[in-house]
């Protein structure tokens, strides 16, 4: 289980050490972690909680046809946008202008997106499905390319060399990935209705909007209700789905988003937002070759970074090392309750809903939740990230286990014994791999819950866009971007010097 990896010349690790170093970090920053729990009543709100999930009223939910319309439209729409341009800059994404702009867009949570857009274009539906679709098209840039590259080049070699590039993508690279790039835009289409739900926190009018108004009026079994509806409408998208009705799906969400009302644009507010905005303040309208410009700029920045900046980031890293330790443990315990030889088919059918729940619940909204349970501290922050990344990890080994299941010998032992002798040294690359693979997402979701209090970089965000110092709201979004791609860099150097198991790029792409 424990081995000498193939690294890169002078970086040399065991699997073990890797895990080791990263217990070790969060023993390091676990006094610095405010785990408190501050609600008045964690108990009775637990308990309010489980009982209006078992006893929903959906009566009481108003302009409830309304809420999922908007959200299935807005999650319709941006991933119509996204993909879209994510398959125009794919056969493109090895150009580094390319490659460098699908990084910083995908780098930014779509909450932040959103309120950036909404100094420009207000609570509107611009902001909605651009605020998603930025971040989506980065993804999809990257996805799509590697599922090109993964394609057989014989078709294309068999081309004449005068047959132009895009002839030659639309009939000899793009049909052979096609089977791919529509399975992961159904998968980046629950990502969506997702997100779509989270913008409902800052005022757009989904599930979350409404999710947000009747928790804070206590009002648990209307809550039950909507979470209800939310973990359906993700648990069955595989059923009502129908990529023959997809031009259909995409008019009914144009439709959807047309009702929604939506503030005047102002003339120049694009024009205004770039060029004055979020430029920083000691440079706007100043002199470009004076000294003086440039010191003031310095003692800007320099406040900014230990105001806001450095703090944040401190708290983001704090968070996101936890966070990633309760994943990887939930998902090795977690992993086997959906394998029939391990847990029963009827424990299996139980784990397979528990796994759904988890993974389809976004971070933000369980943060938001376990924020209402148990007050603000870490502690929501981490229980979220932990839960919804545990069960993404946990349904991927899963998946893992049932197919090795499919392989083993018939007198191969069964429940514990099989977990613990067959499944765990087997999987236990793809387990490291996996929980590298989530690491950059832990650290981007990490910041965005600062947004609910936490003091990590979107609370810092949010109070300079409540501030209208929207130029440090850019300086912070930049800290973000730097801080997920070196998360990013050292996910994959460790992944390479650790020698972890090479998954598919199915399992790539879901893990991420």
């Amino acid at each position: 289980m424990i081995s000498i990896a193939r690294a890169s010349p002078g970086l040399r690790f065991t699997r073990g050490g890797i895990v080791a170093a990263f217990l070790v970090a969060g023993a390091v920053m676990l006094p610095f972690a405010d785990l408190a729990v501050t609600g008045r009543d964690p108990w009775r709100e637990l308990t309010g909680l489980f009982i209006g999930l078992v006893t929903p009223d959906f009566a009481a939910i108003e302009g409830l046809g309304f809420a999922l319309a908007t959200t299935l439209g807005f999650a319709i729409a941006a991933v119509a946008v996204g993909a879209t341009t994510g398959l125009a800059l794919a056969p493109f994404y090895h150009w580094g202008p390319i490659r460098a702009v699908c990084i910083a867009a995908r780098s930014i949570h779509e909450l932040f997106w959103a309120l950036l857009l909404m100094q420009v274009y207000g609570i509107s539906v611009a902001t909605g499905v651009m605020a998603i679709a930025l971040p989506y098209a980065g993804i999809f840039g990257k996805v799509f390319s590697e599922y090109l590259d993964e394609a057989d080049r014989r078709p294309r070699e068999m081309l004449g060399r005068d047959t132009d590039a895009i002839s030659s993508f639309l009939y000899a690279r793009l049909p052979l990935a096609m089977p791919e790039v529509r399975t992961y835009v159904l998968y980046r289409l629950e990502c969506g209705i997702r997100s779509s739900a989270v913008l409902g926190f800052i005022g757009l009018p989904t599930l979350g909007f409404q999710l947000d108004t009747y928790f804070k009026q206590g009002d648990y079994q209307t809550v039950g209700a909507i979470l209800i509806l939310y973990f359906t409408m993700i648990g069955t998208i595989r059923w009502w789905f129908r990529w023959r009705w997809a031009v259909l799906y995409v008019a009914s969400a144009v439709v959807a988003l047309s009702l929604v009302a939506s503030p005047p644009v102002g003339s120049g507010g694009l024009w205004r937002f770039l060029t004055s905005d979020i430029v920083p303040f000691p440079l706007r309208g100043a002199d470009p070759t004076a000294w003086a410009t440039w010191a003031a700029f310095g003692d800007w920045l320099r406040a900014i970074a230990i105001d806001a900046a450095i703090p944040g980031i401190i708290a983001t890293l704090v968070v996101a090392q936890l966070a990633l330790i309760l994943t990887g443990l939930l998902a090795l315990a977690a992993f086997p309750l959906i394998v029939p030889r391990v847990s029963g088919r009827v424990g299996s059918a139980a784990g397979h809903i528990g796994l759904v729940v988890g993974r389809s619940c976004p971070e933000y909204m369980l943060a938001y939740i376990f924020l209402q349970v148990l007050g603000p501290s870490m502690l929501p922050a981490i229980l979220a990230l932990g839960l919804h990344n545990g069960a993404i990890i946990a349904h991927l080994l899963g998946r893992q286990g049932e197919a090795l299941c499919g392989r083993l010998r018939r007198d191969a032992p069964r429940g514990l014994d099989l977990y613990g002798y067959e499944l765990v040294p087997r999987l236990y690359g793809s387990f490291l791999a996996l929980c590298l693979y989530r690491w950059e997402i832990i650290i981007r979701e990490s910041a965005i819950v600062g947004m609910l209090g936490v003091a990590t970089l979107g609370f810092y965000i949010d109070n300079a866009v409540n501030e209208l110092k929207l130029d440090q709201v850019a300086a912070l979004l930049v800290a973000t971007v730097l801080v997920t791609a070196l998360v990013d860099w050292l996910s994959r150097s460790v992944r390479a010097a650790i020698g972890a198991a090479r998954l598919s790029v199915s399992e790539q792409v879901c893990a991420r």
